[in-house]
């Protein structure tokens, strides 16, 4: 069994996609996934699966929601040991002057293609910055995410990529909850 982490876009934002977090831990149990928890109320799944973390599952879980509420919402999935990763590679974490709170990762669906990468080098939009590495965005809106302009539209329009963010708290405590499955 593999540890999975489950990243659903653009659940009770704002009042829309409601579901509820009970609800969708039953939904992924009567698939068959087994030790199911979420975390707050956006869309964070982790839970074992026999199934890889893969495009596959991904469809899977998309179509699992779609057929209870009919949402259509991305859904990223990670493994366990590519979410420790994505925390032991954070730059932002090295540098001097950071603000945790400020720090957030974008996960990307697929990794961006290099003429892609090339063009969004482009962009900057001081104070806030982000550093691309493979499928993840690293993050640090100084000003608050909620006022960047380095939102999951951008990088999706700029990378032609299915986009997801979190903070780096709840990406920590994802971490954390992989650990005690």
């Amino acid at each position: 069994m593999e540890t999975i982490i489950a990243i659903l876009r653009g659940i009770n934002v704002s009042g829309k996609n409601k579901i509820p977090m009970a609800e969708l831990k039953a939904l992924y149990e009567k698939a068959g996934f087994k030790n199911v928890a979420t975390y707050i109320q956006s869309g964070n799944v982790v839970f074992s699966s026999s199934e890889k973390a893969s495009k596959d599952l991904e469809e899977k879980i998309q179509q699992l929601v779609f057929k209870k509420w009919k949402y259509s919402v991305p859904v990223i999935v990670r493994s366990a040991e590519e979410l420790q990763t994505v925390v032991d590679r954070n730059p932002f974490l090295k540098m001097k002057g950071i603000d945790l709170e400020k720090l957030h990762v974008t996960f990307l669906a697929e990794n961006p293609t290099k003429e892609n990468l090339d063009k969004i080098k482009a962009y900057i939009y001081s104070p806030d910055e982000f550093i691309i590495d493979g499928r993840e965005v690293y993050l640090s809106c100084p000003g608050g995410y909620g006022n960047t302009k380095l939102s999951n539209t951008f990088f999706e329009n700029k990378l032609k990529a299915t986009a997801t963010t979190r903070n780096l708290r709840t990406v920590n405590e994802l971490l954390r909850l992989s650990r005690a499955l």
